[in-house]
């Protein structure tokens, strides 16, 4: 009996493993999963043109995962942080000046022009899909052409989602 209960649990255990794997790594023979109909997109950023290259506004939108987030941010010029998450109240925050400098420059850094329009799609079950739009240009963060903006966006979503040291309620 102890030996069928292990073998069920080695089973499910490797099923559990099998989903949190990396598929960059995907080959020839191997096919991408279909999309988790069960984990809706309720909103991608639109593309917001601006009058300058890689100026602000940014919005950033971080859905689905394992947690089901649904979180939506949109830094002003002034620094305020506009931001809606799902089961609370729209809050705001003001970055502060060091961090908003970082912001912009990483937000400069990027060719808006080359990143083009493409609203991010699911890849896999609970797959968190960070979005990031800034003069009219929208993709997923982890596209390589807005590595300038990976570091600078993980902390925003960190403060401005529970403001602290870097964003101060308003």
């Amino acid at each position: 009996m102890k030996n069928i209960r292990f073998a069920v649990l080695a089973a499910a255990a490797g099923l559990v493993l099998t989903g949190c794997g990396d598929d960059s790594d995907s080959g020839a023979g191997s096919t991408p999963s279909a999309p988790n109909s069960s984990t809706p997109i309720t909103s991608t950023p639109t593309p917001t043109p601006t009058t300058g290259a890689g100026a602000l506004p940014l919005t950033v939108s971080r859905t689905g995962g394992f947690a089901g987030f649904n979180d939506q941010l949109v830094v002003g010029a002034d620094g305020v942080v506009n931001a809606t998450s799902m089961g609370k109240s729209p809050g705001k925050c003001k970055l502060e000046d060091g961090f908003l400098s970082t912001l912009t420059d990483a937000v400069k850094q990027v060719d808006w022009a080359a990143v083009g329009v493409t609203k991010p799609t699911i890849r896999h079950p609970d797959d968190m899909i960070i979005a990031v739009s800034a003069s009219g240009g929208l993709a997923r963060l982890d596209d390589p052409k807005l590595k300038p903006l990976v570091a600078p966006v993980g902390t925003l979503l960190t403060e401005a989602t529970k403001p602290g040291s870097l964003c101060k309620p308003v």
